[in-house]
């Protein structure tokens, strides 16, 4: 049976199998378990892990009984041994391609799940006041959604724009176990067919906003040196926001040389966080770049397991009037009441994952 599978899966798996072990290894650490942030970190790993590994566990504990029985079989030394493992084999065999079927579903989405962590910029597009709204709502649906799933939303920037009360651009980080397997699929284009609060004469307008997803890297993922590769300048904020937001230099601009990113962050009042919060995204930002450039390489080759979250075109639609959310990447459509009014974004989620997963499992 084992040669039935490809041995580069067989490989994959062992080395997940391999970091398994490591994380408990380091868990059982208390200098570890004292830290909360490491041993969250490694738990959301583990938990991503635990599925693959204990199948995969599973399948080399069937596999290795069949190989019991072939061998049972073959000797010649006790015809009534080799008759009963001639009635047992074909139950572990099925047993074990069952199990390594389930196991190659969970393999192509491991990577995904062991991301714990993502910083999700949302932009207002194109639409005027009506498109900051829209960026508003957007907003708005995945915190209440986060709230649903229980992960942890911070709030890095948020530019308002106070007269018609939308949002011309905010960047949130959201955390938990999960994050990237489903909001990796909302980066990009998302477009709004309704009448705005702002109309006057009941008109169905067409506004847009733009999402972008990063998977938050740890610190050894990615190395700056931030004392030569960045330039970092301190400004008085822009926009609204009281005296001391304007008057203070507390706005931190930071811009990587060797690859042109630049963040500005100023949304608190201290210097320190705001630098906190600029570094994050930037490392996130040089992250994504490494990341493409290393997708680039793989061009024409099999994809690696992680997806790219870097989709820019139009993925989705919302009609208001016909209460209809259609995402262009699936034949199904969903009700608005549903995604928008309720944060209800688990079937649409499920519907994206399972097709991913169908690519994936056919370039295994």
């Amino acid at each position: 049976m084992a040669s039935e599978i490809a041995e580069s899966v067989l490989a994959k798996l062992a080395e997940l199998d391999d970091q398994h072990r490591a994380i408990d290894a380091e868990l059982a650490d208390p200098a570890v378990a004292s830290d909360h942030k490491r041993a969250t970190a490694l738990s959301i790993k583990k938990a991503a892990l635990d599925p693959v590994v204990l199948g995969y566990r599973d399948y080399r504990a069937l596999e290795s009984e069949a190989a019991d029985l072939r061998a049972a079989i073959e000797s010649n030394d006790d015809p009534e041994l080799a008759e009963m493992a001639k009635a047992e084999l074909p139950d572990i065999e099925r047993r074990a391609q069952s199990t390594i079927e389930r196991v190659k579903h969970l393999l192509v989405t491991t990577e995904d799940r062991k991301v714990g962590s993502v910083i999700v910029e949302i932009r207002a597009g194109t639409g005027g006041d009506e498109a900051g709204l829209w960026a508003r709502d957007l907003l708005d649906v995945y915190t209440r959604y986060a709230a649903r799933k229980h992960w942890k939303v911070e709030e890095m920037d948020l530019d308002a724009d106070a007269s018609v009360g939308g949002v011309r651009r905010a960047i949130v980080n959201i955390r938990g176990e999960g994050v990237w397997s489903e909001l990796s699929f909302e980066a990009g284009v998302h477009s709004v067919k309704r009448v705005p609060a702002t109309e006057t004469q009941g008109r169905i307008h067409t506004s847009t906003c733009t999402v972008a997803v990063l998977p938050e890297p740890e610190e050894v993922d990615v190395t700056i040196d931030w004392a030569n590769d960045v330039t970092e300048h301190i400004t008085t904020a822009q926009g609204p926001g009281g005296q001391n937001v304007n008057k203070v230099a507390t706005a931190v601009h930071l811009v990587h040389d060797p690859t042109g990113v630049e963040v500005r962050m100023q949304e608190t009042k201290s210097q320190t966080q705001n630098r906190e919060k600029a570094r994050r995204l930037l490392v996130a930002r040089v992250a994504e770049i490494e990341r493409a450039k290393a997708d680039a390489e793989r061009a024409g080759e099999r994809r690696g397991q992680i997806g790219s979250g870097a989709r820019s075109e139009k993925i989705r639609v919302y009609r208001y009037q016909d209460n209809i959310v259609a995402d262009q990447r699936l034949a199904e459509k969903f009700q608005k009441s549903k995604v928008i009014d309720e944060a209800d974004l688990g079937p649409l989620f499920a519907a994206l994952i399972e097709q991913e997963t169908t690519r994936r499992l056919a370039e295994l």
